[in-house]
């Protein structure tokens, strides 16, 4: 009996050395990644994806145009735009207001760059498009800015859901062009708004 004790006050003083010392490995593991993200995350804002988002940081304005069907022009009117930076530069956020047939909008959109996923993100919710709904989208650099494609819709419309892509293009540091495209399902992209602006 006392030969069985002592075995299993052995085997179990190895597991919980075992445990203990995997335990550390991956706690030491797991501050290892953090400085590494944290890392890249700097070079990031140096030079990178996250330095071109802060670049926008400043209030603009200009002029919104909007389209409900292909190539008629339903709207257009002046707006403003102010783009801040959050959480130490991880994401901006852009706030903007305007008016659609003579009715206030606003609307508010935060933008990052996914650094493991090396893709832009941004969520966004407006006082008219997307109603009670935020939109989660995702999608590429581009030469001057990035395209990203999300996703909307209604059950009482079907199961299907539409699409919609955004792009940004930096035309120079005190010029920018916000775009987004309707993606009707089965249908081509045509364009919905363009948003034209210069930094005050």
């Amino acid at each position: 009996m006392e030969l069985m004790l002592n075995n299993l006050i052995l085997i179990t003083g190895r597991y919980v050395a075992h445990y203990n010392l995997q335990l550390s490995f991956n706690i030491q593991q797991y501050y290892l990644s953090l400085s590494m993200a944290q890392n890249k995350f700097e070079q990031s804002l140096a030079n990178g994806a996250h330095q071109k988002l802060q670049d926008l940081v400043g209030d603009w304005s200009g002029i919104t145009k909007t389209w409900f069907e292909k190539d008629v022009l339903v709207d257009e009117c002046l707006s403003t735009a102010r783009i801040t930076s959050i959480l130490d530069g991880r994401f901006i956020c852009y706030d903007y207001q305007s008016s659609l047939e003579g009715k206030p909008l606003i609307g508010k959109m935060i933008i990052g760059f996914d650094i493991p996923y090396q893709k832009f993100t941004f969520s966004w919710i407006d006082s008219f498009h997307m109603g009670t709904q935020m939109m989660q989208a995702t999608g590429e650099p581009t030469e001057n800015g990035f395209s990203i494609l999300g996703t909307y819709g209604n059950p009482e419309y079907g199961d299907q859901l539409f699409g919609w892509r955004t792009e940004l293009e930096i035309i120079n540091i005190d010029e920018i062009i916000f775009l987004a495209y309707n993606i009707m399902p089965g249908e081509e992209e045509t364009k919905a708004i363009e948003a034209v602006y210069k930094r005050i």
